[in-house]
């Protein structure tokens, strides 16, 4: 009895030894397929027309170089031409402005009228603005020479004439006196002439006028004559320091002419007879006659003629 079951435990045993050989082995073959992707070191994707790379027989078979010799070559050709692109694009345009001269300016529009040495003659008549009583009239005229296109130095005459206005009666018939008045005869002066202001403008969306204004300032004389009172006296002259000042607007119609209107201030002190006076005397009047500073504001209008009539442009090379 013992023997058998000595026996027994030596067939579980070794059934036991066997079964887990077995299972060892099959756990093993089960094992076995995840061998292939450790056995792939060199899988060579980009070269599919040559399967013997995929051998394991030749290990010292040095296919690497291929692989490695384009290597160091790609990423150097990648940047290169980005940054000779914009190495390029400042280059070109840097030419250009090496070459720029001033026949390569052609957007900028010359001016219609150039007065640069050249003449003004300029017949004008003018008329009184500011007084109630007495009103003159002048006809008068300028000469001017531009010594650039916006500075100028002229002479100017003047030749008066006046009018009593209806004040002046009925001031008479009313209050029984009559008013204390002075009328100039003529007037010279020097002038300067300054065009800070020019602009152009459209007619009716037609024709384009351009225009400027100048301002004007001078000195010069005046003379002015006392009208007495009473017919039975006799008046005098004075000559009369006369500092101006004036605007004046121009419109330019064609090459040797244009159009001016504007407004002037004569500024002097004149001497009126005394209304006490009661002598012939007219020294005596002279030396009891008042002073007044007087500003005689005249509106102006006058054409202007250039000479020479034609003007041409200078290019500055």
């Amino acid at each position: 009895m013992p023997k058998r079951l000595g026996l027994l435990l030596v067939i579980v045993s070794a059934a036991l030894a066997i079964g887990s050989d077995a299972a060892h082995a099959q756990q093993k073959k089960k094992k076995k397929p995840k061998k292939p992707p450790a056995a792939a070191p060199a899988p060579a994707p980009t070269q599919p027309a040559t399967p013997e790379v995929e051998i394991e027989v030749q290990p010292d078979a040095t296919p690497a170089p291929a692989p490695s010799a384009p290597a160091p070559t790609a990423p150097v050709a990648g940047p290169e031409p980005a940054e000779t692109k914009e190495e390029a694009a400042p280059a070109k345009e840097e030419k250009p402005e090496q070459a720029v001269s001033w026949q390569d300016i052609v957007v900028v529009t010359r001016k219609t009228f150039l007065k640069m040495n050249r003449l003004e003659l300029v017949p004008m008549g003018q008329i009184t603005l500011n007084d109630n009583m007495i009103r003159h009239y002048a006809f008068a005229a300028q000469l001017n020479y531009w010594l650039t296109d916006v500075l100028a130095v002229g002479i100017e005459g003047q030749l008066f004439r006046h009018q009593t206005l209806e004040p002046y009666d009925l001031v008479g018939t009313a209050y029984r006196r009559l008013p204390t008045l002075n009328q100039y005869n003529f007037g010279a002066s020097l002038n300067f002439h300054y065009v800070p202001f020019y602009a152009k403008f459209a007619v009716f969306n037609g024709g384009i006028v351009h225009w400027e204004g100048l301002i004007t300032a001078g000195v010069g004389v005046t003379q002015s004559e006392v009208i007495p009172r009473d017919p039975q006296f006799q008046g005098w002259k004075n000559t009369l320091i006369t500092p101006n000042i004036g605007f004046t607007t121009r419109f330019f119609l064609f090459s040797w002419l244009t159009i001016d209107l504007g407004v002037r201030d004569y500024i002097f002190v004149d001497k009126f007879e005394n209304v006490n006076r009661m002598t012939n005397d007219v020294e005596m009047a002279k030396s009891q006659a008042t002073s007044q500073l007087i500003n005689h504001v005249m509106f102006t209008a006058g054409v202007s003629f250039w000479i020479p009539p034609s003007f041409s442009y200078t290019t500055f090379r």
